[in-house]
């Protein structure tokens, strides 16, 4: 699909940087005239919130909650087939890797010029690769690899502790595990704590 075949195409940006986030919608507004540009802070608000499915998603890969790799799975779920391009600082080797594993479209860095950015989501519509992109590769197309992070949050699970108590023995926030229990519910597709521990042993994610 052509992006100048879209009438008024919706751009959901997800970024927990106000003068960013404008900054970027004045951009994409200037290039994509007809556009709808939608903004978030965090991937918590945007699931809590029924907004119309976009065409695209810009995702910061450092968010308040959870963060932009954590939450590629959820938006997926949420709205299957719409492509993800990650936005970040963090250009790393091993951050791209995440990135692309979990099944991010594109990546662009945020030193980048204003002209990377639009071109990155003009190559996602008419798919087109990028030098410094991701291939389009869709999640189901790599093994299902938990964080760190996640893989302690799904053991405390498989013991059937609360988000109370798993945030004691972690020392995070309430709101935080709350966070890495969606996340780990979405990876694994699963609509309660008990299915998630019950595909992760399946798996093989835990014993």
């Amino acid at each position: 699909m052509n992006l100048l075949e879209v009438s008024a195409p919706t751009i959901l940006v997800i970024d927990d940087h106000l003068l960013f986030r404008s900054g970027l919608k004045m951009i994409l507004k200037s290039e994509f005239m007809q556009a709808q540009v939608q903004e978030a802070s965090s991937v918590e608000e945007v699931l809590g919130d029924a907004q119309a499915r976009p065409d695209v998603v810009l995702l910061d890969v450092r968010l308040n909650g959870l963060s932009g790799i954590e939450s590629i799975a959820l938006l997926h779920r949420r709205w299957p087939g719409v492509p993800v391009i990650m936005l970040s600082s963090d250009n790393s080797t091993h951050t791209i890797r995440q990135a692309q594993e979990r099944g991010a479209a594109r990546f662009v860095s945020k030193a980048d010029s204003s002209a990377d950015i639009l071109q990155a989501i003009r190559s996602v519509f008419m798919a087109q690769p990028l030098s410094q992109g991701l291939s389009a590769a869709g999640q189901d197309s790599v093994p299902l690899k938990l964080t760190p992070r996640q893989s302690e949050v799904l053991h405390f699970l498989s013991q059937g502790l609360s988000n109370k108590t798993i945030a004691k023995k972690l020392d995070l926030s309430e709101n935080t595990v709350r966070g890495h229990v969606q996340s780990v519910m979405g990876l694994l597709d699963s609509t309660s704590r008990s299915e998630a521990v019950f595909k992760a042993r399946i798996q093989g994610l835990i014993h």
